[in-house]
């Protein structure tokens, strides 16, 4: 008697075999479209990760920027209260367009007087607050920016 590894292959056998090859086929094209499925996935969520790390990036940016237009301002306040005796504290002023990375910004500046009395004799002190409000783009639009600084400056 031959061994079963010498045995001619019956046709029985023959269509078992085919039988079981037909039952396999098309698995690797359902691994394959499960494998592009999850690739487009990860794909589109990087995508829209990178879109919204590179829109926080720029709001924080004008945010800076923003900071520093309104510093501008403040600055430009205290000058006029401290340097110029003539300027008449008591109300807003829109600063003329600022240049450079800077262009684009409203800055609004608010002076507001206070006279005060110090210590035990009548010593009047002269307070100015200074209030500097500079923002970019339309109110409630997502691109927004404002930043505000005060100062008190006495003189």
């Amino acid at each position: 008697m031959r061994p079963d590894f010498l045995r001619a292959a019956t046709p029985k056998r023959q269509r078992a075999r085919a039988c079981a090859h037909a039952l396999q086929r098309g698995f690797a094209l359902a691994s394959a479209i499960f494998l592009l499925v999850v690739l487009a996935a990860l794909g589109a969520f990087m995508i829209h990760f990178s879109t919204v790390q590179h829109a926080t990036s720029a709001q924080d940016m004008n945010g800076s920027k923003a900071y520093q237009a309104a510093r501008a301002g403040m600055e430009w306040g205290v000058y006029q209260v401290l340097r110029n005796p003539a300027f008449a504290c008591g109300g807003n002023t829109t600063l003329a367009p600022l240049a450079g990375a800077l262009s684009g910004f409203a800055v609004n500046v608010q002076c507001t007087f206070v006279q005060a009395t110090e210590g035990q004799l009548p010593n009047n002190v002269n307070l100015y607050r200074i209030s500097s409000r500079a923002s970019l783009g339309a109110s409630g639009s997502p691109n927004y920016v404002e930043r505000e600084l005060q100062a008190q400056v006495e003189r």
